[in-house]
C-alpha cells in the first residue's frame, strides 16, 4: 500500500509517499481502507518538529480518516463493507495518510449517510475538540452566551455550529474577510478581531472556547461563573489557577478518541445541524502542498486528502 512518511523534521517538503506493508487488524480492530484524510494544523506542527509529540522521525503523520471496512479482526464493532470515520490513537501514531489503516474498532463511528467521505474526514479531530470542550467540558446550554476564537477555522467553524444546535448564542472572532462565512455558519455576531482587542469588544460571556492561547484576554471578558476553555494551553497550571481564582471554571482540552461523541457529532450532520466546509482536495501523493496550505492559517474549515 502507500503510506505517506516523513524521515526528519522540516518543511512540507519532508513528506514523501512510500510502498509499505497493509497492516492486520488484531482483535477487536478493523482494517480501513481509507477514501479521505483530514489534514490539520497539528499534523503541521508535528512534521516540523514545532510539536514533538511523536517524538523522533520516522513516522507517518496523520489522524483523521473515512472509509470503509475492509477486514475485521475478532470482536469487533464493524464488519467488512461498513462505512467508518474517526480519529484513531491520538496522541500516538495512527499514520492516517495511507491507504489503509488498522485501527480499535471503538475509535471510530459509522459515517454520516448525508455526506461523503471527503466531508467525513474533515470532522474528526475539529469537530471532537468543540464538543469535548463546549458539551463535556462547558456543558453548554440553550441561552449561553459563547464566544468562539478563530471561528472560520477548524476547529472554529464546528464550534460555532455545535454551539448553534445547543440553543447558544454565538459570537465570532474572525478577520474581515470570513465574516460572511461565519454568519453563514450560524453565528449571531461577527467581531473584527484585527480591528481593536476583542477584550475592548465583549462582555459578559458564559464560555470562551480559545484555540488562539489569549487565555488572559479572555478570561477577562467571561462573567462571574463563565467557562474558560482551553486548547492550545491546556497544559497551563498558572492560567488554571488564575481563573479559579478569577471565580471562572478552567476546561483544557486535550482531543482523545471517542466514538459516543462521533455518534453525537454524525447525527447532527444527518440532520442537517452541522456541516464541514471543505475548502481544498489535495490527492494522497500532494500531501506537501496540503501542509503548506494549512500552514499559511489562511483556510476556512478544513483541507482533505483524497485516496484512491
Amino acid at each position: 500500500m502507500r503510506a505517506v512518511v516523513q524521515d526528519t523534521f522540516g518543511g512540507p517538503e519532508v513528506l514523501r509517499t512510500v510502498e509499505t506493508e497493509r497492516p492486520a487488524p488484531l482483535g477487536g480492530e478493523v482494517l480501513v481502507r481509507v477514501h479521505a484524510a483530514g489534514v490539520n494544523p497539528v499534523d503541521v506542527a508535528v512534521r516540523s518538529g514545532a510539536y514533538p509529540l511523536l517524538g523522533e522521525p520516522p513516522f507517518g503523520v496523520g489522524w483523521d480518516i473515512s472509509g470503509v471496512v475492509e477486514e475485521a479482526g475478532p470482536g469487533a464493532r464493524f464488519k467488512a463493507g461498513d462505512e467508518v470515520f474517526g480519529m484513531p490513537f491520538f496522541p500516538r501514531a495512527a499514520n492516517g495518510y495511507a491507504e489503509y489503516v488498522a485501527v480499535p474498532s471503538r475509535q471510530v463511528a459509522r459515517k454520516p449517510a448525508s455526506i461523503g467521505h471527503v466531508e467525513a474526514a474533515a470532522l474528526p479531530l475539529a469537530a471532537l475538540t468543540a464538543w469535548q470542550g463546549l458539551v463535556d467540558g462547558a456543558g453548554i446550554k440553550e441561552g449561553d452566551r459563547v464566544l468562539v476564537h478563530r471561528a472560520a477555522g477548524g476547529v472554529g467553524h464546528f464550534a460555532v455550529q455545535i454551539a448553534k444546535a445547543r440553543g447558544a448564542y454565538v459570537i465570532g472572532l474572525a478577520s474581515p474577510g470570513k465574516h460572511d462565512f461565519v454568519r453563514e455558519l450560524g453565528a449571531d455576531e461577527v467581531i473584527d478581531y484585527t480591528a481593536a482587542p476583542f477584550e475592548t469588544l465583549v462582555r459578559d460571556v458564559d464560555v470562551v472556547l480559545d484555540s488562539n492561547a489569549q487565555g488572559t484576554q479572555s478570561l477577562s471578558v467571561l462573567r462571574p461563573g463563565g467557562t474558560l476553555v482551553s486548547i492550545m494551553e491546556h497544559w497551563n497550571q498558572e492560567l488554571a489557577a488564575a481563573t479559579e481564582a478569577a471565580g471562572r471554571r478552567f476546561v483544557g482540552v486535550s482531543v482523545e478518541p471517542d466514538y459516543a461523541s462521533l455518534e453525537a457529532i454524525a447525527r447532527l450532520v444527518d440532520e442537517g445541524l452541522i456541516r464541514p466546509h471543505v475548502s481544498e482536495t489535495f490527492a494522497l501523493d500532494e500531501a506537501a502542498k496540503a501542509h503548506e496550505l494549512v500552514g499559511s492559517g489562511q483556510v476556512r474549515g478544513k483541507v482533505v486528502l483524497t485516496v484512491e
